[in-house]
């Protein structure tokens, strides 16, 4: 308020500096023997042909999360994707281009469900976490932010299996978090935490994939998980 006037003062937002605000995307996939992430190839300078993450920037009518899960749609064909915010990238020359803040997020889906049409559109591929490719700017580090929260997150909820199929083996699922950690587990130790977790329920089907006798399918009891007590941890 103008004490001279009595009129109301209107801060002029014109006078601030403008940036712009982006979205990008770490997809992370298992193919029952690694861990996969989504790269695209840029399609426009700079760092045209090189590999990076899957991003879009920011509408103004939209939220950082309805921002993602746009981009993760168009990207994958898939919605009600699991998706966590990993963190903000604000360095200056960050972008080349123009200044530009980055919020990435990191999401878990299903290879068997992605599809093959929308890999080839992009000019997508899936890549090893281990053995991925260098990406442009700081999406080498967003890859790095993003796994170190996989792994926090996934020893202590069960968002591992938003990356298997709904019926799953037990090495399925233990190479699934081998994968996830970069570190061998001894199989009996695994199995008995598992079981001692109460949160899969053993199928009379097989997998007979693997060998003569086969393998038991489980699949993964949500209910079971919300009545359990005590703490999920791996």
């Amino acid at each position: 308020m103008n004490q001279e006037t009595g009129h109301a003062v209107t801060y002029q937002y014109d006078a601030e500096d403008k940036v712009l605000a982006a979205v990008d995307c770490i997809i992370f996939g298992f193919d029952e023997e690694d861990l996969k992430i989504l790269l695209i190839k840029r399609g426009f300078e700079p760092e045209k042909g090189k590999w990076s993450l899957v991003g879009g920037f920011l509408k103004k009518e939209e939220t950082m999360e309805d921002a993602a899960t746009r981009i993760l749609e168009l990207y994958t064909g898939l919605d009600n994707i699991y998706m966590e915010q990993v963190a903000t990238f604000s360095e200056v020359d960050r972008d080349p281009v123009e200044r530009t803040i980055s919020t990435a997020y990191y999401a878990l889906i299903n290879i068997r469900e992605h599809s093959k049409n929308l890999i080839k559109q992009f000019s997508a591929q899936w890549f090893s976490v281990s053995n991925a490719p260098h990406l442009i700017f700081d999406h080498d580090r967003m890859v790095q932010h993003a796994l170190q929260r996989l792994r926090n997150r996934s020893a202590t909820e069960p968002i591992g299996f938003d990356l298997l199929p709904q019926k799953f083996t037990m090495r399925q699922l233990q190479k699934l978090y081998e994968a996830i950690w970069d570190a061998p587990f001894d199989k009996r130790n695994f199995i008995n935490k598992i079981n001692s977790l109460n949160i899969i329920d053993k199928l009379d089907e097989k997998d007979m994939t693997t060998s003569r006798k086969g393998s038991y399918l489980y699949q993964f009891n949500a209910e079971k998980y919300e009545k359990r007590e005590g703490k999920f941890l791996i």
